[in-house]
């Protein structure tokens, strides 16, 4: 009795919302967020937040790639999670798995994205491209039921154990990330390196806008995975 009435009320979520694998959105969230951070680099309006600081260390520590700064920073930030949470949760270990791949695939686009074209018109086209891409990145990520990527990971369960806004958390989670970036690269290169008007607006914005698209995922689509069952 009580399976069939679970059944019926999963029916009657999914009335009406196109029902999409977790695992498969999961696939795309990997390989557009990896362009997006790319990209809006290649754009000259600087990296996004999320990014910033494995650039800035990838500019001062160049022993490793971005992509490989980029899964250490990630593994920093599941470690956060995991003492705020003050116990072992399995979910955080997948996310920096996810991670690992995000940072192979970051390498990948780059090189690629590197021989694009850079004209002024183009660059303001690869700019907005990249930041839709990544607003629409992370909100499929909030909602795929899947391990994401840390970055994405971390301001929706800060989120979750303060209570505090998501939106709130993302704007603070990117302009502290901005913080660190500046001083790092202004302290060892002796200059801010990496960040522009581009990585500025992002971070200011981005929280709301991925908040919004959010919204319309939820009124269209519905996602099952096999940790969802």
């Amino acid at each position: 009795m009580e399976s069939s009435l679970k059944a019926e009320q999963n029916h009657q979520s999914h009335q009406g919302k196109l029902v999409l694998r977790g695992e498969l959105a999961l696939l795309v969230i990997v390989l557009i967020n990896s362009f997006g951070v790319v990209l809006m680099l290649h754009s000259g309006s600087g990296i996004s937040a999320i990014s910033s600081v494995p650039y800035a260390f990838a500019k001062v520590l160049p022993v490793f790639t971005l992509g490989t700064w980029t899964y250490i920073f990630q593994g920093i930030l599941v470690l956060s999670l995991l003492i705020m949470r003050k116990k072992f949760v399995p979910q955080y270990l997948f996310s920096f798995v996810v991670g690992f791949f995000f940072g192979i695939f970051v390498d990948v686009h780059k090189s690629w994205v590197d021989l694009l074209p850079q004209t002024m018109m183009l660059r303001i086209i690869y700019f907005v491209i990249s930041y839709l891409t990544l607003c629409v990145g992370i909100a499929l990520s909030n909602r795929c039921k899947m391990p994401i990527v840390p970055t994405d990971l971390f301001p929706r369960e800060v989120s979750a154990i303060t209570k505090i806004p998501y939106s709130r958390v993302k704007v603070t989670f990117d302009v502290c990330c901005l913080a660190v970036t500046a001083i790092l690269t202004f302290a060892v290169l002796g200059h801010i390196d990496g960040l522009g008007i581009g990585t500025v607006l992002a971070a200011f914005t981005m929280g709301k806008v991925i908040g919004k698209i959010g919204e319309i995922m939820d009124c269209h689509l519905e996602f099952v995975s096999f940790l969802s069952k």
